[in-house]
């Protein structure tokens, strides 16, 4: 992350005097939004209709497929590339700089959804993307206790989103270097627990990870059965992620109503699981889970990843 500390003002030594302004800059012309609702808003503002705008679920492109994109971007007229990274709930990895390469030459814009990596761990804006949203629900916020988003870009672009933005909350005050500093710290820990296990693959974004972030930030991911849920003693059984309480979910119970083969077919499969971590003692979450493995049979394969990084042990 070179080119990020050119950016960085020579009297700061890290990013936390930036990050607690729930966004991310890229030299004094980029500023930062809070926002209720930053994806739509700023969708709405850069496409006049579905055609447009390119969305990265995998429905209609996979956020990794670089062909597709750049077939899709050079036969039409494209306003927006928009994609989570790492995406949710898979960590799926997209290569930021890549990606920005490839919609510029055509003059579309890439808007990435920068909430699971959070501004500390990832810096897309200074990989070349115009703009980033961030949930400031999740790990901004961190306790859980607000609904509420923030935009960063360049003055011209969060100018033209600001428009109806006067009315819509206020600027957040977050402890973030503190808590995804804990965060990062317990899922990278309790992912190489979790590698030890049998069948247990490398993360097919793994290079690109190492790559684009700095950090890999709380969330871990990984395929068990629904018992492990039910036997976990420290987390809450929650949709979301980042506070500082530990969260779990069963991501497929979210999608009921689409079809189960439909799910399949994208890997969202009923016993997928998503952990975050709380700023919990390590030992105690590891216990924790530890005991809630040994309630599933052994012959149960166990996959995991943490954004890319589970067999990194450097």
């Amino acid at each position: 992350m070179e080119d990020v500390n050119k950016l960085k003002p020579s009297f700061l030594s890290s990013d936390e005097s930036l990050a607690v302004h729930a966004g991310e800059r890229l030299g004094r012309e980029i500023v930062t939004n809070s926002i209720r609702t930053p994806a739509v808003s700023t969708t709405t503002y850069f496409y006049k209709n579905s055609s447009e705008l390119i969305d990265s679920k995998p429905t209609l492109i996979d956020a990794t497929d670089i062909a597709g994109l750049q077939a899709i971007v050079n036969n039409h007229g494209v306003s927006m590339f928009f994609t989570e990274s790492p995406t949710n709930p898979f960590l799926r990895c997209v290569d930021i700089k890549l990606v920005s390469e490839i919609c510029h030459k055509r003059g579309t814009l890439v808007c990435i959804d920068g909430t699971i990596a959070t501004p500390l761990n990832q810096k897309a804006l200074a990989l070349g993307a115009d703009l980033v949203i961030q949930s400031a629900t999740k790990y901004i916020g961190g306790h859980n206790d607000v609904l509420a988003g923030c935009i960063s870009g360049s003055m011209k672009l969060v100018s033209e989103i600001r428009i109806m933005h006067n009315l819509l909350g206020g600027t957040l005050s977050p402890t973030m270097h503190l808590r995804v500093k804990q965060q990062n710290s317990t899922a990278l820990r309790m992912a190489h627990v979790l590698e030890a296990h049998p069948k247990n693959p490398r993360h097919p974004e793994h290079h690109i990870a190492k790559r684009k972030m700095t950090d890999f930030g709380g969330l871990v991911t990984f395929e068990t059965t629904i018992k492990f849920i039910d036997s976990l003693k420290i987390p809450y059984i929650a949709t979301s992620f980042g506070g500082c309480e530990s969260f779990v979910d069963q991501p497929a119970a979210r999608n009921w109503d689409v079809p189960r083969d439909e799910r399949l077919k994208y890997g969202l499969k009923d016993n997928l699981v998503r952990f975050s971590f709380g700023v919990e003692d390590f030992d105690d979450l590891k216990a924790d889970i530890l005991q809630a493995l040994d309630t599933i049979p052994t012959k149960t394969s166990l996959y995991s990843h943490q954004n890319g990084v589970v067999s990194d042990k450097n």
